[in-house]
This record gives structure tokens, C-alpha cells and sequence, in this order.
């Protein structure tokens, strides 16, 4: 026996022989049954119920088995520090956007309703004052200036919330899928006041089409589906003693709101983009007609804060 091979137990298990189909998933669920942790023990075993179910109901075929493993293993093949194709897999069947519902309630705990994190957050962002331009690099588009509050869910404002902003350029691409773009460009940390507030100026995001590129792209295709996400700004709150909050504001004249690729657009998720026309004040000497404002106000629930694994470097 080599070096590293495990003992043999000194009393075998025994799950049963399989004499037909209908003895798989039993005898599957005996094998898993002694796991020492319960919750693991809950969750394999309704995984296991389910996913043999499904195949006896569709009457899968071994052509469609092969298919579908070769689909997970082109899935984990197109991951890489850059881009994550799981995750885009889970977001495009509306995978994540159930999960994080079914977390948050229907409608999320507090005023603000959860949303996806999405498969481009980056951590380590630049820490940027209020006021300042995630602007990094010269990026065409109609100015963006934001302005948020983030309150408890009585409404009382919450000082030195760690607040990430990241968003889609006007051209539809966030800054690691585009070359022309610096790094971190439309990206920010920042950091509420006493009031509970912050603010910032970018530029107006686009609507974008997530890649298209790898397994998902086909399975969009098989489908008839487009691969666009309604233009939207990224947020992630986090503070000791609040749940960490993942968020999305999408612009409100978007022709993609009722038809996201990813399934993230919730009514509450809806934000008013104001523009603003040659004959008003702009913010700014340096600002061009038309500009945008937004006002939008951001709830955190008392509780763990626990700060996402990024799914990109």
C-alpha cells in the first residue's frame, strides 16, 4: 500500500448492492448520511434528491451527461484571476439573484434591497474623499455627480460606513476588460460623514453586455437571449455591527430594465438619474450640459459585517 493511501476502517460500511436505477439515490444518500456536520448532512442530501430527480424527470440522456460535465468543466476552464465564469453562470439562470433574495426577504430586511455582487467587484479600491472623481483615466460620457446617505433602519444615519463604488464605462466595459482604460478607473472607496453621507462624480454608466465569450455565451445563444445588463452603479457598505450591505442603483430610462440578463432588477433597485440641461448651474466650471445627478439613500441592518471574497484580482 503507498505511503499516502488512508487506512481501510477496521469495520467496513455497508450502503447496499445497486440492482436498478431506482436504488441510486438511496444507496447515495446511505453512503452520505454519517457526515459528522448536520447542516452538510441537509444540504447533500436535498441536493442529491433533487439533482437525481431532475434527471429522471427530463429522462436525461448520456449525450446530455457528457455535455453537461464537459459545460461545468469549460466553465471552471474559463475562470481565471480576471474574469469569473462561474459566478456569470449562476447569475444568468437567476441562481444568485434567489439566493440573495431568499436572504434578504422579499424584499430585502431594510429600505434597500440586497442585490448581486456580480463577477467584477475588486477589493482595495482607492480610497477616495467625498466629493472626489473615480474618473482615473479620460472617459467620454455625460458627468455623474451622486449623492448618498446611508441610515439604519430607523432612519438614523450611520457615520464611517466603508462605502465601494465601481461601475461600467459609457462604452459598456468595466476597467479590467478594457485595456484603454487605467487601473481602477471607475472605482472608489469612500467613507460617510456624520450625517451619513457621501458623494462623489463619475460619469452616467451604459448598459453593457456581460462576456459573451465562453459557456455562458452559448448557453445565452441556445436560448435567444441577449447578453445586456441595464446601466447600473455598484455599491458595497460594510461596518462593524451592521450586516454588510451589496447593492445596485440602476438608471431608470434603461431599455434593458425589464429584460436583465442576470435577473438583478429589483423595484427597489430603481434609482432617478435627474438630467440636467445647458440652462441650469452645473456643479462644476468644468462641467458640459447634459449632466446627471443622483439622490439615493442606503439602509444597513444591525448585525455580523463580514466582507465578501472578491471573485476577480
Amino acid at each position: 500500500m503507498k505511503a499516502d493511501m488512508p487506512s481501510p476502517p477496521e469495520t467496513l460500511p455497508s450502503y447496499g448492492i445497486i440492482e436498478k436505477a431506482d436504488d441510486v439515490t438511496h444507496i447515495v444518500l446511505r453512503a452520505m448520511a454519517g457526515a459528522p456536520n448536520a447542516r452538510l448532512r441537509e444540504v447533500m442530501a436535498a441536493f442529491v434528491h433533487h439533482l437525481h430527480a431532475f434527471a429522471r424527470e427530463v429522462r436525461l440522456t448520456q449525450d446530455e451527461y457528457d455535455f453537461a460535465v464537459d459545460f461545468l468543466n469549460r466553465i471552471g476552464n474559463a475562470t481565471t484571476d480576471t474574469h469569473n465564469e462561474g459566478m456569470l453562470f449562476a447569475d444568468a439562470v437567476g441562481f444568485s439573484t434567489l439566493v440573495v433574495l431568499m436572504n434578504n426577504g422579499g424584499k430585502g430586511p431594510t429600505e434597500t434591497a440586497a442585490a448581486l455582487l456580480g463577477p467584477f467587484w475588486r477589493d482595495y479600491s482607492p480610497v477616495t474623499p467625498n466629493g472626489g472623481s473615480i474618473v482615473r483615466s479620460p472617459t467620454s460620457g455625460p458627468e455623474l455627480f451622486a449623492n448618498l446617505r446611508v441610515t439604519d433602519p430607523d432612519g438614523r444615519p450611520i457615520q464611517g460606513v466603508e462605502v465601494d463604488v465601481w461601475h461600467s464605462s459609457p462604452a459598456g466595459f468595466y476597467e479590467n476588460q478594457d485595456p484603454d482604460q487605467a487601473d481602477m478607473n471607475l472605482r472608489g472607496r469612500f467613507y460617510t460623514d456624520e450625517n451619513g453621507k457621501f458623494w462623489f462624480r463619475s460619469v452616467k454608466p451604459a448598459c453593457y453586455p456581460v462576456p459573451t465569450d465562453g459557456p455562458v455565451g452559448e448557453l445565452l445563444r441556445a436560448q435567444d437571449r441577449h447578453p445586456y445588463r441595464p446601466a447600473h452603479l455598484h455599491f458595497l457598505g460594510f461596518k462593524p455591527g451592521y450586516q454588510t450591505l451589496i447593492t445596485q442603483v440602476f438608471v431608470d430610462d434603461d431599455e434593458h430594465l425589464e429584460s436583465d440578463v442576470v435577473f438583478g432588477v429589483t423595484k427597489d433597485l430603481i434609482g432617478h438619474y435627474l438630467r440636467h440641461n445647458a440652462d441650469e448651474t452645473p456643479p462644476a466650471p468644468d462641467v458640459k450640459a447634459p449632466w446627471y445627478t443622483l439622490e439615493y439613500s442606503l439602509c444597513m441592518q444591525p448585525g455580523e459585517a463580514k466582507r465578501p471574497v472578491a471573485p476577480i484580482k
